[in-house]
């Protein structure tokens, strides 16, 4: 009985019943006031009285407004409905997060003391030993990443984040983030492409440009199959913009949700067996920070298995000179 009744009470049910109510008490109200005004006209017709006397014209006035205070209304309603759904939406996405969240706070820390206790209990040998610790140590790295993810996007949305915006080349740019970053991406096929055009110029906040190559270049790797992942990485220069095209050899995305992905705490399972892992965050933080740089960030993909492209667009400085 009580599931019966939860359906009665859903908001899209309340919403519909709501307006149709408030759309039936407008139509009832205008045909009572044309079936009143036929028995006066008959009346005023019948007793040859003077018609003007009976103000028709601020009758009608009356009859105007009201619709248009109606209309309002029901313009009212469908944005506090609307608000709502959004509200339940994000509570939702918010609810998951923090359960997959949890779980992947839970689950290094659950297999790092495992590794410990096996360490305190037992005289291992010296190759046993050093498994554990590379183990250990890819533990300890998801464990910063989930924390550094929080961090950034408690730094972004608060407008903390450090360094200046400064006309920079994206392609060496790009270039000295993987050099410094080789031990991340080992085993990866990575290549910059350089754009046909020479040098371009883009103005940057190298810290968040750099999280942004982090991020993407990371989702590149970690949603693969393949023996071994490839990027790459190209610069096509449109107009007074700059287009950034990061293409993997991934499992792909569907195509219902390339829009959905970059939405805050929005996980999806890339493929049929395989689902998402992490926070949630990432795709976020990407999307942020290309506004934070006057620029968006899409994705595109020719279906599962069949890899991704995201493009970041950028606007382009005329030279280097500031």
């Amino acid at each position: 009985m009580v599931n019966q009744l939860k359906w009665y009470f859903h908001p899209v049910t309340v919403f519909i019943f709501s307006v149709l109510a408030l759309t039936a008490s407008l139509f009832l109200y205008i045909y009572w006031y044309v079936e009143v005004s036929m028995g006066l006209k008959e009346v005023i017709r019948k007793y040859n009285l003077d018609a003007t006397r009976f103000y028709e014209a601020e009758t009608w006035v009356v009859i105007l407004v009201l619709t248009v205070l109606v209309g309002i209304i029901l313009v009212g309603m469908l944005t506090i409905f609307i608000y709502n759904q959004k509200t339940m939406q994000f509570y939702r996405l918010q609810h998951n997060f923090i359960n997959n969240f949890t779980h992947e706070l839970k689950t290094p820390v659950t297999s790092l003391k495992l590794y410990l206790e096996t360490f305190q209990k037992y005289q291992l040998p010296r190759t046993d030993q050093l498994e554990y610790i590379d183990f250990m140590i890819r533990d300890v790295n998801r464990l910063s990443d989930n924390i550094g993810r929080i961090l950034d996007l408690a730094r972004i949305e608060s407008r903390s984040y450090g360094g200046e915006f400064v006309k920079e080349d994206p392609v060496q740019t790009t270039k000295e983030f993987l050099e410094s970053n080789t031990h991340l991406f080992h085993g990866c096929d990575i290549e910059v492409h350089d754009p046909p055009a020479g040098n371009l110029y883009c103005s940057l906040n190298r810290p968040l440009f750099e999280m942004l190559l982090m991020n993407l270049i990371t989702n590149a790797v970690k949603y693969n199959r393949s023996e071994k992942p490839r990027i790459d990485i190209r610069f096509v220069p449109r107009k007074r913009r700059l287009q950034i095209r990061f293409e993997d050899n991934g499992i792909g995305i569907a195509k219902k949700e390339t829009k959905k992905i970059f939405r805050k705490f929005y996980q999806v399972g890339r493929s049929e067996d395989m689902t998402a892992r992490g926070s949630g965050l990432g795709l976020y933080l990407v999307k942020h920070i290309a506004r934070i740089h006057k620029g968006k960030i899409g994705a595109e993909s020719r279906g599962i298995g069949k890899g991704s492209t995201f493009t970041l667009t950028l606007p382009l400085q005329k030279s280097r000179v500031i």
